[in-house]
């Protein structure tokens, strides 16, 4: 993997002669994980350097996600973002819109969840009334948990804290919180190599049509200016999931590398990547977005009056890359 500081190209010596590398910066949306294996798995076994690329992978552990990803794209400060679609949709909703769209989704189904303990007995979203709710703060998010209260018959009536972002999870497990949202993949595959039970709330068992999370999007200039590129990063970025998905336990091994101490002490790796590997998608249906999907979600929050502008949903992605 290159770690460029921020030019266009970076140029490299072989017995061949000289190539010229397509510098690319991604943020990432969390602390590498299993949502995020094939970058990882492109990059180290060369699927990038292939294409005449030379990815920079940015954590957000890098500023303590004081720069959200979709913020740092907005910036110019990385060339892609991995982000949930809520991110895509406030770009483009902004005073003066930020041209920017979807062009892959990391996974095909929504495997995000919103979570309890057990032990809370906080076991249907109506009980969160009154409870504590930890929120990562991104947009639309506290009216999407207090609608799914509502829609379960409570009164959406959350004591709604912002936690540091990459602490939020130990304010559940230790208590001092009620209620986070967490993949599946991940924070789920923790609680259950910790023994940890859980009470799961997926946002389509409360009549929310949620969309594609995560995914990665660029601005819309540069998907027309650097399509040639985009292309090769994400035929190589697709090889990389593809080969996640046939070898788990070699794409672990190299996932490992880049996983925080304290995630690696705590989670299966292994039972991680063999839970995401279906929702990548396979063939010609890796990475793929649905207008459907999109509209559907779209339709809801407007129709919830969380955003005045009803988007149409090809105004926020494009299969062209793929």
């Amino acid at each position: 993997m290159g770690f460029n500081s921020g030019a266009d190209t970076v140029v490299h010596e072989n017995f061949e002669g000289t190539v010229v590398m397509k510098t690319l910066k991604i943020a990432l949306d969390w602390t590498p994980n299993t949502n995020h294996t094939g970058f990882f798995v492109a990059s180290t076994l060369g699927f990038y350097r292939e294409q005449n690329l030379d990815i920079e992978i940015v954590s957000p552990a890098s500023d303590d996600y004081r720069v959200t990803p979709s913020k740092k794209l907005e910036l110019g400060l990385v060339d892609l973002a991995v982000v949930p679609t809520e991110s895509l949709m406030s770009l483009r909703l902004k005073p003066q819109p930020i041209a920017v769209k979807a062009i892959f989704t990391l996974l095909r189904e929504d495997t995000s969840t919103v979570v309890t303990l057990k032990s809370s007995g906080i076991d249907r979203p109506r009980k969160l009334d009154g409870q504590i709710y930890a929120s990562f703060g991104a947009r639309y998010e506290d009216r999407i948990i207090r609608q799914m209260v509502i829609n379960d018959g409570g009164l959406g009536a959350l004591r709604v804290e912002y936690p540091s972002k990459l602490g939020i999870w130990e304010t559940i497990l230790a208590g001092t919180a009620h209620a986070t949202w967490i993949f599946k993949a991940w924070e789920g595959i923790e609680a259950k190599t910790q023994g940890v039970e859980l009470n799961d709330f997926d946002l389509k068992d409360y009549a929310i049509p949620y969309g594609y999370s995560p995914l990665v999007m660029a601005k819309t200039d540069d998907i027309l200016s650097q399509g040639a590129h985009l292309k090769k990063f994400v035929a190589a970025t697709r090889q990389g999931y593809m080969f996640a998905q046939q070898h788990p336990e070699k794409a672990v091994e190299i996932l490992t590398e880049h996983v925080p101490v304290r995630d690696l002490e705590r989670i299966d790796l292994l039972e991680s990547q063999r839970y995401i590997n279906p929702f990548y998608g396979v063939g010609e249906d890796w990475g793929r977005m649905d207008a459907v999907v999109f509209q559907k979600f779209i339709d809801w929050l407007f129709e919830h009056c969380v955003i005045e502008h009803r988007l149409m949903a090809p105004e926020i992605f494009t299969n062209v890359l793929l």
